[in-house]
């Protein structure tokens, strides 16, 4: 199944991530290959969204502020490459908070379909199974990667059975890609 959006989780996905929160520009920093990779989907005529838990804020560990000046980074960064990400929605809520948007609930996701429409089949991917959950129970194609906290979620839990793991962004975009057969438009 062709999909036009593919839904993305942050921290551990496209930059590194810390027990101790990424809580400035300075300390948010692309993994390697992941900006290469979302500029090859926007080259595919993918549309990205991102899809992000940050308690940091409602923890007043950083503010909002900080936060979009993180994503200003990433999209400076990404549109030297040729890339973007189209929509970024994020829960700023604690754990605690009784909120719809906190992954695993299913909130952020229902705010990129109010946009990109129904997402069924499309991918999401994420470093943690509550990634995974979000985006299962709208329908999405679940797919881990070892970044981040990848390889302790995959150790630790019991995934989805249809789920895919792929070592990195960069290689969970080549196949993406490949199945899409629109990796010869990512090339070009």
């Amino acid at each position: 199944m062709k999909s036009d959006w593919i839904v993305l989780d942050r921290d551990g996905v496209i930059n590194q991530d810390s027990d101790a929160y990424i809580k400035t520009v300075d300390e948010w920093q692309p993994i390697e290959g992941s900006l290469e990779a979302i500029a090859r989907l926007t080259k595919a005529g993918v549309k990205v969204a991102v899809a992000t838990n940050q308690s940091g804020i409602g923890r007043g560990y950083y503010s909002e502020q900080t936060l979009h000046d993180m994503h200003r980074k990433m999209s400076t960064l990404l549109a030297e490459l040729g890339g973007k990400v189209n929509l970024i929605v994020y829960c700023p809520h604690e754990p605690s908070a009784d909120c719809d948007c906190r992954k695993p609930a299913d909130g952020l996701i229902r705010q990129i379909e109010a946009v990109a429409g129904d997402l069924a089949g499309a991918w999401m991917i994420g470093d943690s199974l509550r990634d995974l959950e979000a985006g299962l129970s709208r329908g999405l194609t679940p797919v881990l990667v070892k970044t981040g906290k990848g390889e302790k979620t995959l150790a630790e839990k019991a995934l989805p059975q249809d789920a895919l793991v792929f070592s990195d962004l960069a290689a969970a975009v080549d196949d993406f890609l490949e199945r899409q057969d629109l990796s010869a438009e990512a090339k070009s």
